[in-house]
């Protein structure tokens, strides 16, 4: 079967069924891995930035989508592929896109089109999945060439050449972000010093604190930073060269899809690399880590090992107060989280805030434990244990008196605070309200935050999200039909959550659906959807009887009761969209197929033949679904949508 072809008219078709059903953003997410590559160019993982990375943003447009979530773009080392372990200010140059560097317009032919097709052909096994630690290796010796290529090149440039221009360009970046590239190149240079690649194994405590010294140390650590700096300056302006190249290659793609009018959205983790526990380690708690605890999604919590900020530096020690200065000025971890999120709000359209317990009422577990996943079960809410036996050191930070906690519940339920007045408020919302001013200062509206509040929303946490009136994400193949109240359930979503299938975390609703009709729960999945997309009681039990019937359909009707929901934003995972089977990352687990799956190069084929079979998300057809359901007065619109539907169906 051909490529799927699009009709003309089917864009704006699309785009009315999806103003119809009040729904502002269809946001297709994925992480940069799984993106296809281009023959002849493809080291064996994906880019934003490549060629055939960018073509499938401009198929999403096509299919109707208006944004693309990516994940946490931040490096990444070479034993760990998690983003949510990647660099907060430096990006992975994992990204960097070699066919680019090839042009002599704008890179000045940094790397010969014979060394690019090379590292494509050496790519081991086949394309499904990313082999991290070869990609790792070949894109470490491919940039280290085009350093070498400019260095060279920049030496003997004419005023005005390419060369020229990138040189000037490259020191402009360099001056704009010298703090933090600063930090960055220096954990490389100290892991080569030492021969260790994490900085608490390092051998020298000098190195293990050169940006956290005590006050009466600041001017030997300053000497040891210049030390450093003269020793490696080569090293030191390569690694802000590798920054450069993919900085400039976003900010290249930040232009296309703006030209495409697709909104760009970050990911905001919660989590550090230890890059940066390293270089901000003064701004943390050195005896508590944050986790997960135990939960809906994971049972038995998750010790993810994060530090966590420290409360007491939140602001400046009040001093002598004045009538015209705040009694509370803003210290060094607000300043810390007005710098990274400034920097990604100027990088991106939107951000999802990943995990914003953490920035909330934290869930923290005591460090150096030898079982971590005990310890981080009997932790507790940083700003809520005034009292706690086992961890008297919490009461200091609490925001809540001991008459203000409920103790019939664990303390890691939603229901665990009981009450919080508005000054408690303000208290628990400080590090939030730390990016709402960055939204503003940098002209983004706060509708342009997700916040990835998934099966718990404690006390907290709900009253700070509802002061900014932000919502929570709805992921429907969670949802328990036996209970009304269920909160992946779409009827309870509300305008200004984000409602999903499924995302990076869970499995595709292609393999969900086939365990479904294997273990007879699709009955029960069929008798929920047409009680929500058949409104009427005759002809009921004729829809779930088809939908039982026949799979595709049963996977399409689960998507249209997204459009049928309030919620004003749809996210689709590319796994859910293009019929995937494959798991992207089971959470809890370390394995090379976590992180790794991929986009086949010939995904327009592939999903043309799986639309064919109803294996992959149609959406001209779910759409047609959901207006049946809520507005059947719209019969031309749902009869234009069938028609593509069909079309798509049958090539």
């Amino acid at each position: 079967m051909p490529p799927v072809t699009l009709p003309e008219d089917y864009r704006r078709h699309v785009t009315a069924a999806l103003a119809a059903l009040d729904v502002r953003n269809l946001v297709l997410s994925l992480h940069d891995p799984s993106l296809p590559g281009a023959p002849g160019e493809d080291v064996g993982r994906g880019s934003p930035y490549a060629a055939g990375g960018q073509r499938f943003f401009e198929f999403a447009r096509e299919l109707g989508f208006t944004g693309i979530q990516l994940g946490p773009q931040g490096q990444t080392t070479e034993d760990n592929p998690s983003p949510y372990d990647g660099t907060l200010f430096s990006r992975n140059v994992l990204n960097v896109a070699l066919g680019e560097l090839m042009r002599e317009e704008p890179w000045g032919a940094l790397l010969r089109p014979e060394r690019v097709r090379a590292v494509a052909a050496s790519r081991p096994g086949g394309e499904s999945r990313v082999p991290h630690r070869h990609v790792f290796r070949v894109q470490e010796e491919a940039l280290e060439e085009a350093w070498e290529t400019f260095q060279f090149k920049r030496a003997q440039a004419q005023p005005g050449s390419v060369i020229a221009r990138v040189a000037e360009r490259f020191e402009d970046f360099q001056r704009e972000h010298g703090q933090w590239l600063e930090r960055d190149a220096l954990y490389d240079v100290l892991c080569l010093e030492h021969g260790r690649s994490y900085w608490r194994e390092w051998s020298s405590e000098w190195d293990r604190r050169l940006w956290n010294p005590r006050p009466s140390e600041e001017g030997a650590f300053a000497h040891r930073r210049q030390v450093l700096r003269t020793k490696h300056a080569a090293r030191v302006e390569a690694y802000a060269f590798r920054q450069f190249l993919v900085h400039e290659q976003h900010r290249t793609l930040r232009e296309r899809t703006a030209e495409w009018g697709l909104k760009l959205y970050g990911d905001l983790q919660i989590g550090y690399s230890p890059r940066d526990a390293w270089a901000w380690q003064g701004l943390f708690l050195g005896s508590y880590l944050m986790g997960a605890p135990p939960s809906r999604t994971n049972p038995e919590g998750q010790p993810w090992n994060y530090p966590v900020l420290d409360p007491s530096r939140y602001h400046e020690p009040p001093g002598q107060p004045h009538a015209y200065e705040p009694v509370a000025k803003p210290g060094p971890v607000l300043w810390f989280m007005a710098a990274r999120v400034n920097k990604m709000l100027a990088e991106y359209d939107g951000l999802r805030i990943d995990h914003p317990h953490g920035l909330v009422c934290p869930w923290v577990y005591r460090a150096g434990e030898l079982e971590p996943v005990r310890a981080v079960q009997n932790g507790a809410r940083l700003f809520a244990s005034p009292d706690l036996a086992d961890h008297p050191e919490l009461a200091r930070y609490a925001l809540v008196p001991p008459e203000g906690l409920d103790r019939s519940v664990a303390r890691y339920a939603d229901g665990w605070v009981r009450e919080l007045t508005p000054e408690q408020v303000t208290r628990y919302s400080a590090l939030f309200d730390a990016i709402i001013a960055a939204v503003h200062a940098q002209g983004r509206q706060v509708s342009d935050l997700l916040c990835e509040v998934l099966s718990t929303m404690p006390y907290p946490l709900r009253r700070v999200l509802e002061q900014y009136g932000l919502g929570r994400f709805r992921v429907t193949q969670k949802a328990d039909l036996t209970n009304p109240r269920d909160v992946y359930r779409g009827e309870n979503a509300e305008p200004t959550d984000w409602i999903m299938l499924g995302n990076h975390d869970t499995k595709s609703i292609w393999a969900l659906a086939e365990r479904w009709f294997k273990v007879g729960e699709a009955q029960a999945q069929a008798d929920y959807l047409a009680w929500r997309l058949h409104p009427e009681e005759e002809g009921r039990e004729e829809f779930a009887r088809r939908l039982v019937e026949e799979r595709g359909m049963l996977v399409q009707a689960k998507f249209a009761d997204l459009f049928v929901s309030r919620a004003e934003n749809v996210m689709v995972f590319f796994a859910d969209l293009l019929g995937l089977k494959e798991t992207y990352n089971a959470p809890g687990t370390v394995s090379d197929e976590n992180w790794s799956l991929r986009i086949p190069q010939e995904y327009r084929r592939e999903y043309g033949e799986k639309l064919g079979r109803d294996e992959a998300l149609n959406l001209p057809g779910a759409l047609a679904l959901a207006l049946r359901a809520v507005k059947p007065e719209m019969q031309p619109l749902i009869e234009n949508l069938e028609r593509l539907a069909a079309r798509l169906r049958h090539g």
